[in-house]
C-alpha cells in the first residue's frame, strides 16, 4: 500500500487500474486523431499563444506531421505497445514532459507522467486543453490510459509506479538518473535514461563572409533560436563555437557573425541582474582556472566569448549559460574527432556540406553524437532522440510465420 499517496497531485486522469491497459498498435488510428484535435485546440487557445514553446508542441502535435510519421514507419512486423510507460521528466524544462508523452503514447502505450515540480504556466496550459479533450466520450480509451502527476522527490512514490510498469524514461543529470535506477522495475521492464549531454556548433566562415544581410540576420535569429530561448540549458543548446576556415578572413567572419547575432539578442533577450553576474563570475573563474585561453570579449552583457587555444578532452565540462560562448579555430572538423565521447549530443552546423559531416562521423567512427541539425533545429525534438527510435524502442514485436 502507497503510504504517500496524499502527496501526489494528479493533474490529468486518476490512478485505476492504468497497469493493466490494453496496448495499442503504434501510429493507432484513434491517437493520430486526438493528436490532431489536441494540436488545433493549443494552436487556438489565447494563452497557449503566450509561450513559444507549447505553439511549437502544438505545431509538432498536427495532423500533417504525424501522417507524415506514420507513412515513414515502415514495419514488416505486428507490433504493439508494451504497456504503461513510467515517465521522469526534467525540472528545466517546461514542455519536454508533454513530448514525452506523446512519443509514447504514438508507440501505443498508457502512461504516467511525472510533470516538473515547478510551477511552469506550460504545464498547466497542456494539462487543462488535454483534460478538455478528455470530456469527448470519443478519446475515452486514451483517458484511461493516460495520467499525468505532480510530486516531490519521493523514493517511494517513484518506487511505486516504477514497480509496475512495462517502460521507464529518465530524464534528468547524471546523479538523479542513478539515484532512480536504484529503485527496481519489472524484469521484463526496459529503461531509457536521457542523461546530461553537451553539444557544439560548427560555422564555417567562408560561407559567413559570402552571407547577405538578409541571410545573416536569418542566421542570427535562428542561432538565437538555439541558444537564448532555453538560457543554453536544453542540451542540444550549444556552449563551444568551432570555426572552419580556409582563408584569412576570419577575424572578420567572426566579428560579422557576433554582430548580427548581439543585435538580434538585445532586441529580443531581457538578461536580469543575477544572470550578469552569474556570466562575469564565469569569466573570471575561466580566466584563473583555465590554462588555454587565447582571448575573451564580451559585447555588454549580452555574449561573452571564450577563445581556446586547445580543445582539451574533457572541454564538455566548459558549459555556458544565459550567451557564454566558447570559441575554437580550425582547419579540418576532423581535428575534432579526439573530443567527441558519449557526453557529445547535438552538433549544429552553418555553411558545411552535408557529405562533409558524413565522413566526419563514419571516418572517425564516433562514440558520441547522436544529432547532426543546421543551426535553429537544435531543439527540434523528434521521435528519434539520442540515438533512439523511441516509437520502436517503446513498443515490442510480435513475431507471427
Amino acid at each position: 500500500m502507497l503510504q504517500a499517496i496524499d502527496k501526489i497531485q494528479y493533474l490529468v486522469g486518476e490512478f485505476d487500474g492504468i497497469s493493466h491497459a490494453s496496448p495499442l498498435m503504434p501510429y493507432d488510428e484513434l491517437v493520430c486523431d486526438f493528436l490532431s484535435f489536441l494540436s488545433g485546440l493549443l494552436l487556438a487557445d489565447a494563452e497557449a499563444k503566450l509561450y513559444p514553446d507549447v505553439i511549437a508542441f502544438a505545431y509538432w502535435c498536427r495532423k500533417a506531421n504525424i501522417t507524415k510519421l506514420k507513412q515513414e514507419f515502415v514495419e514488416k512486423h505486428i507490433r504493439l505497445g508494451l504497456g504503461m510507460t513510467f515517465h521522469i521528466t526534467p525540472s528545466n524544462v517546461p514542455i519536454n514532459f508533454a513530448f514525452s508523452f506523446v512519443f509514447s503514447l504514438l508507440a501505443g502505450n498508457a502512461n504516467v507522467v511525472r510533470v516538473p515540480t515547478k510551477d511552469f504556466p506550460q504545464t498547466g496550459i497542456v494539462c487543462r486543453v488535454i483534460k478538455q479533450l478528455f470530456e469527448n466520450s470519443r478519446y475515452e480509451k486514451i483517458a484511461d490510459m493516460t495520467i499525468f502527476v505532480k510530486y516531490d522527490q519521493n523514493d517511494e512514490i517513484t518506487g511505486f509506479f516504477s514497480s509496475m510498469c512495462n517502460a521507464r524514461i529518465i530524464w534528468g543529470g547524471d546523479q538523479a538518473i542513478n539515484n532512480i535506477r536504484k529503485l527496481p522495475i519489472p524484469e521484463r521492464s526496459i529503461e531509457v535514461a536521457f542523461a546530461d549531454r553537451y553539444s557544439f556548433c560548427v560555422i564555417n566562415a567562408y560561407t559567413v563572409l559570402q552571407a547577405d544581410n538578409v541571410a545573416m540576420a536569418k542566421l542570427a535569429n535562428s542561432f538565437y533560436n538555439d541558444t537564448y530561448l532555453m538560457d543554453q540549458n536544453a542540451c542540444s543548446s550549444p556552449h563551444l563555437i568551432v570555426w572552419l576556415h580556409q582563408v584569412n578572413d576570419l577575424v572578420t567572419a567572426k566579428q560579422k557573425f557576433w554582430d548580427s547575432v548581439y543585435k538580434t539578442v538585445a532586441s529580443k533577450y531581457e538578461i536580469q541582474a543575477v544572470q550578469a553576474v552569474d556570466k562575469y563570475t564565469q569569466l573570471c573563474r575561466n580566466a584563473i582556472d583555465l590554462k588555454n585561453v587565447a582571448k575573451c570579449e564580451n559585447y555588454g552583457n549580452y555574449i561573452y566569448r571564450m577563445k581556446l587555444e586547445v580543445l582539451p578532452t574533457d572541454v564538455y565540462l566548459l558549459r555556458g549559460q544565459y550567451g557564454y560562448f566558447y570559441e575554437y579555430d580550425t582547419d579540418d572538423i576532423n581535428k575534432l574527432s579526439h573530443v567527441i565521447c558519449e557526453k557529445y549530443q547535438t552538433l549544429t552546423y552553418f555553411g558545411v556540406d552535408k557529405d562533409v559531416l558524413i565522413n566526419f562521423v563514419l571516418k572517425n567512427q564516433l562514440r558520441g553524437l547522436d544529432r547532426i541539425v543546421p543551426i535553429g533545429a537544435a531543439l527540434d525534438i523528434g521521435v528519434i532522440w539520442d540515438g533512439y527510435d523511441l516509437v520502436r524502442t517503446l513498443s515490442r514485436i510480435c513475431d507471427i510465420r
